[in-house]
């Protein structure tokens, strides 16, 4: 079996992000980037189906990123993973959602697949959208939310979080799977598991050697657009509601609410 891990790298959260004026896209140049922490459940997850379904399964993955992703690839090839594909070219700048699911869909399509891993979503973007775009383009099921993942009978069954409690769900396979944080707690890589990342194999690919169509990435394949950038402002100092009495205060309260269309 194949397990396939889409990850992604993202600005360190603790940054200071800033946007370039002439393209609207984020400077992504002068900060530290590092793997998007969701998808490290996600590659832990794989990391266990892995052990236990044996030695005929492998784990690879898969990110769309310049060439400074390497160094973000090998973490997860030291937490164990066993190979990584690249996909990079400057004509992927510029990608929104729909054109990066169909920019990795065609990566991993190429690479081939029984079962795709995602986390929920990146800490950059956060609208959880791709894993949903990148099986809609595969034409594949898509089980997201799982906070669990079990293999049996050729096929994925989950236990997919809800407000209220889990649904089970059960699909065959191949299909994608978007893995959440209360699935596991990801592993740490060993010195051993670093330096047997260095030796493992990345193959970086353009989106021509993958029979990509070049009209459906960067901004010309990109469905939105930014127009307008501009800084949030200093959140204003909430109201206080302050009364020794309680009928009158839950009056205001209510007014309040009423006045803001909430009730």
């Amino acid at each position: 079996m194949k397990i396939v891990v889409a990850v992604k790298q993202v600005p360190d959260t603790n940054a200071e992000k800033t946007f370039d004026a002439a393209t609207k896209r984020l400077n992504r140049t002068s900060i530290e980037n590092v793997l998007n922490p969701f998808d490290e459940y996600a590659i832990e997850e794989a990391l266990r189906l892995k052990e236990k379904a044996g030695a005929d399964t492998t784990v690879s993955i898969v990110t769309m990123a310049p060439e400074s992703g390497r160094e973000v690839v090998r973490k997860a090839l030291a937490m164990g993973a066993d190979d990584a594909t690249l996909l990079s070219s400057d004509a992927l700048g510029g990608s929104d959602t729909m054109a990066t699911a169909y920019a990795l869909a065609s990566a991993i399509k190429h690479v081939g697949f029984d079962l795709i891993l995602t986390g929920t979503q990146s800490t950059d973007a956060i609208n959880s959208v791709v894993p949903a775009a990148l099986a809609e383009i595969l034409g594949v099921p898509c089980l997201t939310y799982a906070r669990t993942v079990t293999l049996s009978d050729g096929g994925v069954e989950v236990q997919r979080e809800t407000e209220s409690g889990y649904l089970r769900v059960k699909s065959p396979l191949p299909a994608l799977v978007s893995v959440t944080k209360s699935a596991n707690e990801p592993r740490y890589a060993t010195l051993k598991g670093i330096m047997g990342a260095k030796k493992k194999e990345i193959k970086t690919f353009a989106p021509g050697d993958i029979g990509a169509d070049a009209d459906r990435l960067g901004e010309a394949g990109s469905k939105t657009v930014v127009s307008a950038i501009a800084p949030v402002g200093a959140r204003a100092k909430g109201s206080v509601i302050q009364s020794s009495d309680g009928a009158e205060a839950a009056r205001q309260i209510v007014d309040f609410l009423i006045g803001k269309k909430v009730i």
